[in-house]
């Protein structure tokens, strides 16, 4: 009787469960192995999106009439044009039909972020493993892969930290997060060196230490000096600033910020977008129509009272001043504030491990249209492992289903 084709799966994440359960649909002949080094499988997925499982994004925006996606570069710093092709392939809607069709209902929020409708990330999990075992996977956890060795025609040799003897593969999928692949060393793949990408600032803004827990809609941040900028909502904590808009720019900012030892000056623009001349007019208005109120009670709709207060003792004004006795200094000091608010940021928020990293085997490896190394056949890279990651909002996790999706196809 000839033996089964032997595939083996490293990560048991998000890519790596998804691809071993397409793949036994697919290629039930196959015998099919994910192996974890960690005591629990699909870790991440179960307390992404703050253990709601934020598992993908409706692309709101970044879609055309046709359902073609565009502008993804803003969705993914690093890999986009792999992403345009692995969506072609298996796209958010893909995704949501397919959770969909195994029972998982799902809504999409107002944001575009798309949840179960349970908000609970461990029905994610629990449908995850139960069609695993269902298709007949086997997963083996406290696995840590040590050595790989490519032996041509006879496929792979696998060396983990409890066997005493390899474990021979036909075909090897590399799923594992963060990058975090030395075993891949002796293969000589180029892996681009990971860094955190996505993580809030510290800053050095006394302001920020009163305003603790102020949220702030619609603001737009950039980084002197350069052309990064983001726009959204933002967190004010008492080590500094939060939000999703500073998430996407710690993204944008990833590796020029490892550059700079995580310090910059953070350009703040609290007006919905508005720019100087638009603030002007607006000011001149509250100075004219205005003029006997105190600039305490009377002030842009898109500020709360608490961060107003706060930039008028930024820009040295005083609370009960009215609107027509500002002068000139005043008027520049406060649109400048308002427009272009200069803070120093002086570290970044450090985690035991960062949430998601830049960084993992260089895209030039890989075949673009099967994700298969091209120096080394059967042996396939999907989801974190590869150099491709995304803002905050379900995209991450969408890279990791659409790679892992074009993996299992391929073979």
């Amino acid at each position: 009787m000839k033996r089964k084709n032997i595939v083996s799966i490293i990560g048991a994440g998000a890519a790596g469960c998804f691809c071993a359960i397409e793949l036994n649909r697919r290629r039930p002949e196959l015998d099919v192995h994910v192996y974890e080094r960690a005591t629990k499988p699909l870790a991440k997925v179960a307390i992404t999106g703050g253990g709601r499982c934020n598992l993908t994004n409706s692309f709101s925006g970044f879609t055309d009439e046709r359902g073609a996606y565009h502008d993804l570069h803003l969705l993914y710093p690093r890999g986009d044009k792999l992403m345009r092709r692995m969506l072609s392939q298996f796209s958010h809607t893909d995704t949501m039909k397919w959770f969909e069709h195994e029972g998982v209902r799902l809504v999409t929020q107002r944001d575009n972020c798309v949840f179960p409708q349970s908000q609970d990330a461990m029905e994610i999990v629990n449908t995850l493993l139960r069609l695993m075992r269902s298709e007949g996977v086997a997963l083996h956890l406290k696995h840590e892969l040590k050595n790989i060795d490519f032996c041509d025609e006879m496929g792979y040799k696998l060396w983990f930290n409890d066997e005493e003897k390899p474990i021979s593969s036909d075909i090897v999928i590399i799923t594992t997060g963060g990058g975090k692949a030395p075993f891949l060393q002796p293969l000589s793949i180029e892996i681009v060196p990971t860094l955190p990408s996505l993580f809030t600032f510290n800053t050095a803004n006394a302001m920020h230490n009163e305003l603790m827990g102020t949220v702030v809609e619609n603001v737009t941040l950039s980084f002197a000096g350069t052309r990064l900028r983001s726009h959204g909502e933002i967190l004010i904590t008492h080590w500094g600033v939060s939000g999703p808009a500073v998430l996407k720019l710690s993204s944008y900012a990833a590796r020029l910020l490892a550059e700079t030892d995580y310090r910059g000056t953070l350009i703040i623009n609290w007006c919905d977008g508005r720019n100087v001349a638009e603030v002007t007019e607006e000011i001149s208005h509250f100075i004219e129509n205005d003029s006997h109120r105190q600039v305490n009670n009377t002030y842009p709709s898109y500020l709360t009272n608490r961060l107003w207060l706060k930039l008028l003792e930024v820009c040295s004004i005083p609370h009960t001043q009215r609107w027509g006795a500002l002068n000139q200094t005043h008027i520049n000091r406060l649109v400048n504030t308002l427009t272009a608010q200069q803070v120093e940021v002086t570290g970044r928020c450090k985690y035991k491990d960062e949430f998601v990293t830049c960084g993992g085997v260089s895209l030039k490896e890989v075949n673009p249209k099967t994700l298969e190394h091209r120096s080394h056949a059967g042996l396939f890279f999907a989801g974190e492992a590869l150099d491709i990651d995304a803002i905050t909002g379900g995209f991450n996790l969408q890279a990791a289903w659409s790679t892992a999706m074009c993996v299992a196809r391929s073979i």
